[in-house]
C-alpha cells in the first residue's frame, strides 16, 4: 500500500494534484491552532516528503477561510508533543519548522486567513508565502505573553524585512494585513482573494513542471546564503517554553482563555490588537 493510501489524517487534508504537486489544507475547528495531533501528522507528512524524488512542490493551505494557522495550542500539554519523533533532535516545533525549511520540495504557504505565532512561524518557515490582500492576517504576539517567539521568527524575520522591521514585528506583536505583510517582505505578494486561488494553483504548477534536480539546487544555493544553522532555532524554543512557566505568561494566557482564545470569537479575531490591553492591565 502507498504512502497516500496509508495517510488518514484527521487534522489536514492531502490532495495530490499530480505526483509533482502536492496540496496540505489544514482543518482542524474552532480556528486551526497547532497542536501534538497535528503536529503528528505534520511530522508524518515530513518524513515521505524528505524521502520522495517525485513531489516538486507543497502548498500549505486552510479549509478555514478565516485561520490558516491561529497559533500553537495553549490548552495541549507541551508533554505530548515532545513525545513524538524528533528525527533532528530538537524541540517538537523546532523539528517541523526545520525539516519544513530543508526539504528538496518547493513549499508554499497559501495564506487567506489569520496566521499568528506558530502559525507565522510555519509560514516563515515554508520558501514562500502568498497572502489574499482582502483576507491575510500575519503577526507574533509572544511578546504580549512576555515571552520569546519560540518557533524561530526572530531567526528568519530579518533576512525577509531587515532588522528594524523584525524589531517592530517581534516587539509590538501587532497584526498585519495583506497589503502590509506584502509592503515589508513578511509575504512574497498580496493578490486579491478572488483571483487567489487561481494564482497560486497556476505558480505552483508552473513551478512543479520544472526539473527536480535543478529545484533541488537552486533551493540549495539559496538556502545556504540566507538560512540560519539549524542550531540556533532550539534556543528560540527553549527561551520560550522557559517564559511560558513564569508568572505573567501564566496570568495572561488565562485572561485570553476566560475571554474566548481558541474559539471562534472576537477575541482570536482580534488578537492582534487586544492582548495589549489584556496583558498590561
Amino acid at each position: 500500500m502507498s504512502f497516500i493510501e496509508e495517510f488518514t489524517p484527521r487534522h489536514l487534508k492531502l490532495t495530490v494534484e499530480s505526483p509533482a504537486f502536492w496540496r496540505v489544507t489544514f482543518d482542524n475547528p474552532p480556528v486551526n491552532v497547532i497542536g501534538p495531533q497535528l503536529m503528528s501528522e505534520l511530522k508524518t507528512l515530513l518524513t515521505e516528503l524528505e524521502n520522495n524524488d517525485t513531489v516538486n512542490v507543497v502548498v500549505f493551505d486552510s479549509a478555514d477561510p478565516d485561520f490558516f494557522l491561529a497559533h500553537y495550542d495553549l490548552a495541549a500539554s507541551p508533554a505530548d508533543a515532545e513525545a513524538l519523533p524528533s528525527p533532528t533532535g530538537y524541540p517538537a516545533w523546532v523539528d517541523i519548522t526545520v525539516r519544513i525549511s530543508k526539504l528538496a520540495a518547493v513549499t508554499i504557504s497559501a495564506i487567506r486567513g489569520i496566521a499568528r505565532g506558530a502559525g507565522s512561524e510555519f509560514a516563515l518557515a515554508t520558501d514562500m508565502r502568498f497572502a489574499s490582500l482582502e483576507k491575510a492576517v500575519l503577526g507574533q504576539m509572544e511578546v504580549g505573553f512576555a515571552a520569546v517567539a519560540g518557533g524561530g521568527a526572530g531567526g528568519r524575520l530579518p533576512a525577509l524585512v531587515g532588522r528594524g522591521r523584525a524589531f517592530e514585528i517581534l516587539l509590538g506583536g501587532n497584526d498585519y494585513d495583506g497589503a502590509l505583510a506584502e509592503k515589508y517582505g513578511y509575504v512574497n505578494r498580496a493578490i486579491p482573494d478572488a483571483e487567489f486561488d487561481a494564482f497560486v494553483t497556476a505558480y505552483a504548477r508552473r513551478a512543479a513542471g520544472w526539473n527536480h534536480q535543478a529545484l533541488t539546487e537552486i533551493k540549495s544555493f539559496v538556502n545556504k546564503y540566507t538560512r540560519l544553522p539549524d542550531a540556533e532555532f532550539p534556543l528560540h524554543s527553549d527561551a520560550f517554553w522557559s517564559a511560558a512557566a513564569r508568572t505573567e505568561f501564566q496570568t495572561t494566557a488565562a485572561r485570553l482563555f476566560d475571554k474566548g482564545l481558541q474559539q471562534r470569537t472576537p477575541l482570536e479575531y482580534h488578537l492582534g490588537d487586544d492582548i495589549a490591553t489584556i496583558a498590561q492591565a
